[in-house]
């Protein structure tokens, strides 16, 4: 199971388009030269979304497959996570279906999305236990504190496997002028260290939303976690300006822990 770099640049995610940066990567292309450019800067891993023939978000299997090939081609070094983001289009089945479809070394995958009722149970711990036996390397979307304690839940009850845990804490939402703050990382922090399984072999990182989104990075690295940036979640660098590309938003986090 690969482990994730400490910076993981998330360069387009599932909602915004060119109309909102004209230097966010579209199409397959795009997102391979921004993956170079961004791993030049700093970027050990790449978070990866695709898209369809109108720009929109897509799970689509083939497109990834081709995106990761042609990574492995470019920038065979850099880490790649596609991911299962729902965005109110896909179920937990069609989720779950796309993963087994391309085999990805890591993906990313929402706890609420992958388990929302207890329906959905057997098939989650199917899932999980297929993926660790597969090393394929799932990170654990948490978007709120509380979801801490829900994960921990399903490890001790068996649905999630014990050991080489690796979660995104999200400190916002996808929400116009959203702002997330340092601050907004401590409950998840306390309720990590309410669990006693906590300890191992756990991987914790962020991502942020807005102008302080270096800033919650920078501190993230600080208390031993890692850090996702990028357009996905902000263009913006911490002095208000919006940056150029991905890359540069890279660079500034980059220079700043070292």
């Amino acid at each position: 199971m690969i482990n994730l770099a400490r910076i993981m640049v998330a360069p387009n995610g599932a909602r915004r388009s060119k109309a909102d940066h004209p230097a966010l990567p579209v199409t397959i292309a795009e997102t391979v030269e921004t993956a170079s450019q961004c791993f030049e800067a700093g970027a050990g891993a790449i978070h990866t979304h695709v898209r369809d023939c109108n720009g929109d978000h897509i799970l689509d299997a083939g497109l990834y497959r081709e995106l990761v090939a042609q990574l492995a081609v470019t920038v065979p070094d850099m880490a790649v996570q596609i991911t299962t983001e729902a965005v109110g289009r896909y179920n937990a089945q069609e989720q779950r279906r796309v993963v087994r479809d391309v085999m990805p070394k890591a993906v990313s995958v929402a706890l609420r999305e992958m388990l929302p009722d207890d329906s959905e149970k057997q098939a989650a711990r199917e899932f999980y236990h297929w993926a660790k036996e597969a090393d394929i390397a799932v990170q654990h979307i948490l978007y709120e504190a509380d979801e801490v304690a829900d994960l921990f839940a399903q490890v001790r009850e068996g649905v999630v496997p014990q050991g080489n845990l690796q979660l995104l804490f999200v400190l916002g939402r996808y929400a116009k002028d959203q702002q997330s703050e340092v601050s907004d990382m401590d409950p998840f922090l306390s309720a990590l260290a309410l669990q006693d399984d906590a300890a191992q072999d756990l991987q914790w990182g962020l991502c942020a939303f807005g102008r302080y989104e270096t800033d919650c990075l920078t501190q993230a690295i600080r208390r031993g976690g890692n850090a996702r940036i990028g357009f996905e979640n902000n263009f913006m660098n911490s002095d208000g300006l919006i940056a150029a590309d991905n890359a540069e938003r890279v660079r500034e986090l980059k220079r700043l822990v070292g």
